[in-house]
């Protein structure tokens, strides 16, 4: 179904490969993910200004492997606070087994808006434009690509556009794709402020009188700032932000007493909303992040949720730009992404239940924080939470193929170092192989030393393993499935 549009305005002054509606984490990503391929991209972003509501995430051990494959992680390591990555799932206090197959096995608390920040610097240092005050107000297609109309009846002209505007996503809307799900059932308030009692009496306050469990807690969440999570009551406007008056008097309402909060780093109020995009493409028109999906923030994936989206789809957007993609390469975001996301959304859905005060839910959460006791149960939900579990399906093959791959020492370094530039990668442990005729989309690295259980593998630009083996046809056949045809046959052996 394409979207209607207003043909009145002026002409399209301009054109571009690629136009993303919405500057958040997650457009953000993507339009420099695009630029690592000299795609010609706009971000317009609808809010004059960067928000300033200033809200910590938590980076999880794969988002964290993704900054690290950019060479943005150092900046982001800078501005945020390195914390264990126990206690996600449904907020049960299991801390996380020791030996996770990452190197970054940890959680990077971060505002929110020093992410996007960093992500439109890097996008912009990349040469993306961004626009500030412009508002999707809706767009055609036809074969040849997307005329974009903004709210103050200007066009624009691009091969793609990608809706990264949020759940409320306008993109989404005009494109007539169904958000099905469930509407939010509770309100919470959530925040980061100082109190005004000793730790002890928060303590035992909580413990009296209730808990995760309860949607009610107070955590030290370090510098001297607690956690708080408490019901948010009936909300009549949900556009107004929540204010620290409204904690106090939930606090009192809940726990008989304010502790004497204040001093607010960030201040937020959730709701349950559970939907999934029905499609994640229709013609020359895609959804990522928000606008694809909503969820619940328990376990806090939804930032990272759509980074990785953004991840998925940089390349294979930019290959079918520049002509090399395989014919079905496009429809893999999809059929790869939306899984993970239907994952996220079921798991989220099971920490809510979990945080429900009836007897039924107490009980299940009961037994459940006896299991996460083993460890086989504990490291389980850690990697489904983090994103480190994720395998796509690219048929038959030994495990690690469609899974990602931790970074590893290498002769020159580091595995990681070496996708900067968001390239295919074959590691080669024989000295035998060759990338031939696509060099121009892949860099190969023969090293016998790198830590691998297998001969070579083959890297897609996302990290995720394509192809193990050793034997060159197979390699060729799979360098074609993914990259597209061989350039110069008499490269290849």
């Amino acid at each position: 179904m394409h979207a209607a549009q207003n043909t009145t305005g002026p002409s399209t002054p301009s054109s571009y490969d690629v136009i993303i509606a919405g500057c958040g984490p997650t457009g953000a990503m993507l339009a420099a993910e695009l630029r690592l391929h000299d795609v010609r991209v706009l971000v317009l972003e609808k809010d004059t200004e960067p928000v300033s509501f200033v809200r910590i995430v938590a980076l999880h051990i794969r988002s964290l492997e993704l900054m690290d494959m950019r060479g943005l992680l150092d900046r982001m390591r800078a501005h945020g606070r390195v914390r264990p990555a126990g206690g996600l799932f449904a907020a049960i206090g299991t801390p996380a087994p020791q030996d996770l197959d990452s190197a970054h096995a940890c959680l990077l608390g971060i505002p929110q808006p020093v992410v996007v920040r960093l992500l439109e610097e890097h996008a912009t240092r990349l040469g993306a434009e961004v626009r500030r005050g412009c508002a999707v107000a809706g767009f055609t297609q036809d074969d040849d690509g997307v005329t974009v109309e903004l709210a103050d009846g200007r066009r624009l002209r691009t091969r793609y556009l990608v809706g990264c505007d949020g759940g409320r996503s306008t993109v989404r809307k005009r494109l007539g794709v169904g958000f099905p799900g469930e509407p939010s059932r509770t309100e919470t308030l959530m925040g980061e402020m100082r109190v005004g009692v000793p730790h002890e009496e928060i303590a035992a306050r909580t413990a009296e009188t209730g808990g995760p469990g309860k949607r009610f807690w107070l955590r030290p969440f370090g510098g001297g700032t607690y956690s708080v999570v408490v019901p948010a009551g009936e909300v009549r406007d949900r556009t107004r932000p929540p204010t620290l008056d409204d904690f106090k008097e939930r606090l009192r309402a809940v726990a008989g007493t304010d502790f004497g909060v204040h001093s607010p780093r960030w201040l937020s109020r959730f709701g349950d909303a559970t939907r999934l995009a029905e499609r994640y493409r229709v013609g020359r028109v895609l959804l990522a992040g928000d606008a694809a999906h909503i969820h619940p923030p328990a376990g806090g994936q939804g930032l990272n949720l759509g980074v990785q989206d953004a991840f998925n789809l940089g390349w294979k957007l930019a290959a079918g730009i520049h002509g090399w993609a395989p014919a079905a390469l496009l429809d893999t975001y999809e059929s790869e992404r939306r899984p993970v996301a239907e994952d996220v959304l079921d798991n989220t859905r099971a920490q809510m239940e979990l945080q429900r005060d009836e007897p039924g839910p107490r009980a299940v959460r009961r037994l459940l924080t006896e299991l996460m006791d083993l460890d086989e149960v504990n490291r389980r939900l850690i990697e489904k939470i983090t994103a480190i579990d994720i395998r796509y399906d690219f048929g038959e093959g030994p495990d690690l193929l469609g899974r990602r791959l931790r970074d590893i020492g290498v002769h020159q370094g580091r595995l990681y170092d070496l996708l900067h530039r968001g390239r295919g990668l074959l590691l080669d442990r024989t000295g035998r192989l060759t990338v031939g005729g696509w060099s121009d989309r892949v860099d190969q690295l023969a090293d016998p030393r790198a830590a691998l259980d297998v001969p070579c593998v083959l890297l897609r630009p996302d990290g995720h393993v394509a192809w193990t083996g050793d034997d060159q046809r197979d390699l060729d056949d799979h360098l074609t499935r993914w990259f597209g045809p061989n350039l110069s046959p008499s490269m290849s052996t």
